[in-house]
């Protein structure tokens, strides 16, 4: 890292103009999550590979930002070099920079890899020291990193209208009405998402995200999608064609932007798109999401004729059923692949999870899922027959690429044992991963792409003999994720005023954790998708949950150093039926479409209340009925000892066993205690010693 880093600050040195700090973002040219392998900058100067941060490199410091997913990932990463600097406790970068760095000095940035958004805020921050934010010419990175990748060269696809639901050509009608709508006559396009939705097509440009690298701009007369056209078949070519979409190369993106703000871009295919009929009054506005389009692209522009806002693809991805003012056609085949891929996906982690229960006892001694005794601490005879975190996360990879419509992981599987979960985004090592336990907890976030949904899914179990406070952290966690997944709300409701539903069980023990609790899932697209989410982040405020989002219901507890609890299902938002109806607003509910067991060991069932026990036990009896087609024998005997119902009764059995154990310690503690006293003194009477214990009264 030392080498690296004085490479780039020689480059800042001779800059023009020279500059005081360089700042080194995650992103890619499209402001993506996930990105590329030659586009993980962020990364190789700073050893750390979490998805989320930012490098700041300065003239004698190197300070990384990063939320607190990845707080102890950072700390075990970061050389001695680096500064962690947490988001939520710590300035926040522009805030740091501007008050850190000297009057008038030069901040440099690739422009390509910051969004207008955060361009213009830091822009807003370092003017009050006559800071300036410079773009530099070339990314200086890429100028250090002499082993860069080269760049994908995966073809093109296209998304089959069996899957989509929707024609492309419905979708450029929408958003055609959507810009008259707004007064705007043209959108530059960057997610990567909203690209290949709008157009119908995936690739493999990205792991785990079925997206192509590409831009996309509409006008209210012309569409035009740029991708290295190496990737574009003469299928593909004909496609495009078909739809009158002129494809052009992927670099002519930022000339083609310039045309368009002065009016001279025009397709060879707008012929063949009915031209919509614009107001007298129409404005000449472009818009422009400040979230994913980057400043560079945003500089071609006359900011006075620029709209500012969000994109008008992000919420009709989102929404898995189509139903507004200007498209009235319904379209349930998104949602409805969703829930078959969820079920396929659940039937895969079902199976594995009873592999790796067998596995768990036959090599390592474990007393299993079901049982709660010590390992009898047996070991692998052989080093091939060793289990690891990678090794297990392979069969349950293995057991998906099995079902119908397999694509691929949708991110790379989080497979933690013990002290490893406590890291919130772990991502394990073949090289250093660690050895199955079956004393510890092991936690599992995974999820996977098909063609016909994006899942994802979390489920933390125990081998062995959970300790009483493992499980009332798991309890805690349960409590809350049946909190919120069971929750009735009115419709304008949005994830921030959610979020406590889940935190509440946790915080009545003083714990808490640092991520958000839900994010929406695309349909064979990111994992992570917006605009909606459910946080403690103001962000969450931005858009209300609306009928037929997706997203995750994902509380959790990390313990660092002892054990990380995780639990994850994907919802589905759906009109609520209530008895009233209260200012006529109407209200939500959300449906589970994930399926599989929460381990009953690590309940502590006294904790949970008589509705939160029927509650699993309707979800379990769904489990089981729903998984039955997808398992052999052995599996389904397995999951129906796992999904045995749990009765109010039995919980209020375990309260009065416990009772009367902590009643029989007391009484045994108090005999010693007056024993020991009897000894010294032997002015008791026999009755002495049950008047030492409450049972009778002292006269």
């Amino acid at each position: 890292m030392s080498e690296i880093l004085s490479s780039l600050r020689s480059l800042m040195a001779s800059h023009s103009p020279p500059l005081d700090a360089l700042v080194v973002p995650s992103e890619d040219y499209h402001q993506s999550e996930y990105v590329s392998a030659r586009d993980k900058r962020r990364e190789f100067v700073s050893g750390f590979t979490g998805s989320a941060g930012l490098a700041l490199i300065t003239k004698n410091e190197a300070r990384l930002w990063t939320d607190g997913r990845y707080f102890l990932q950072a700390i075990q990463q970061l050389s001695d070099e680096w500064t962690l600097m947490r988001m939520g406790e710590d300035p926040l970068v522009e805030v740091w920079m501007s008050d850190n760095l000297s009057e008038g000095a030069n901040i440099g940035v690739d422009p390509w890899c910051v969004s207008v958004d955060t361009a213009n805020k830091w822009g807003k921050a370092f003017a009050k020291k006559s800071q300036n934010l410079i773009p530099t010419t070339t990314d200086l990175v890429d100028e250090v990193w002499k082993s860069r990748p080269p760049s994908e060269m995966n073809p093109v696809i296209v998304h089959p209208l069996e899957f989509a639901g929707r024609s492309v050509s419905d979708k450029l009608t929408d958003l055609r009405a959507k810009l008259k709508q707004e007064s705007a006559r043209g959108l530059v396009i960057a997610a990567l998402d909203e690209v290949a939705w709008l157009y119908n097509i995936r690739g493999t440009d990205v792991a785990y995200c079925p997206v192509v690298h590409a831009f996309a701009i509409i006008t209210t007369d012309s569409a035009f999608l740029y991708v290295d056209k190496k990737k574009v078949s003469n299928e593909m070519s004909e496609y495009f064609k078909g739809l009158g979409v002129e494809v052009k190369e992927y670099t002519h993106v930022i000339s083609d932007v310039a045309l368009l703000a002065s009016k001279q871009l025009f397709s060879s295919f707008s012929s063949k798109i009915e031209d919509m009929e614009i107001d007298s009054d129409q404005t000449d506005r472009l818009w422009v999401d400040p979230a994913s389009c980057c400043y560079a692209l945003y500089s071609k522009l006359d900011a006075d004729k620029v709209l500012l806002q969000p994109s008008p693809l992000s919420l009709p991805k989102a929404l898995k059923v189509v139903n507004n003012e200007y498209s009235l056609q319904k379209n349930p085949v998104e949602l409805e692949g969703l829930k078959k891929a969820h079920v396929r996906d659940g039937a895969a982690v079902v199976q594995y999870l009873v592999w790796l229960d067998n596995q768990m006892q036959e090599l390592y001694g474990a007393s299993g899922y079901f049982m709660e005794a010590e390992a009898n601490k047996k070991k692998p005879t052989s080093e091939t027959s060793k289990l690891t975190e990678v090794t297990v996360s392979d069969k349950l990879e293995s057991l998906r690429a099995a079902k119908e419509h397999f694509r691929g992981l949708s991110f790379p599987t989080i497979s933690s044992v013990g002290s490893n979960a406590a890291i919130i985004h772990y991502s394990p090592e073949p090289e250093a991963c660690a050895e199955m336990d079956p004393d510890k907890i092991y936690l599992c976030d995974s999820g996977a792409q098909y063609l016909d949904g994006t899942t994802d899914i979390t489920r933390t179990v125990h081998f062995g003999k959970p300790s009483a406070h493992e499980k009332d952290c798991y309890t805690a966690v349960l409590k809350g994720h049946v909190a919120l997944g069971n929750a009735r709300f009115p419709k304008g409701t949005n994830g921030y005023t959610l979020d406590i539903l889940a935190r509440a069980p946790l915080w009545k023990f003083g714990l808490d954790y640092r991520h958000g609790t839900g994010h929406g899932v695309g349909s064979y697209l990111f994992v992570h998708e917006g605009p909606h989410q459910v946080s403690f982040r103001p962000s969450a405020r931005n858009v209300p949950l609306q009928a037929t989002m997706t997203v995750t219901d994902e509380p959790g507890y990390y313990e660092d150093g002892n054990f990380g609890i995780r639990l994850e299902n994907v919802l589905v938002v759906n009109d609520a039926e209530t008895e009233f109806n209260f200012g006529d607003k109407g209200y939500l509910q959300f449906e589970h479409i994930t399926w599989a067991p929460y381990q009953v060991k690590l309940i502590d069932l006294k904790q949970l209340t008589r509705e939160e026990i029927d509650w699993l036990n309707t979800y379990h009896l769904k489990c089981k009925d729903i998984l039955a087609p997808f398992l052999n024998q052995a599996e389904m005997e397995w999951l129906k000892k796992a999904t045995e119902p749990l009765t109010a009764l039995e919980s209020f059995i375990c309260c009065l066993i416990l009772q009367f154990l902590n009643n029989l310690s007391h009484l045994f503690s108090c005999f010693v205690i007056h024993h020991s006293l009897h000894r010294e003194a032997d002015a008791l009477d026999g009755c002495s010693v049950w008047v030492s214990v409450g049972l009778i009264e002292k006269t």
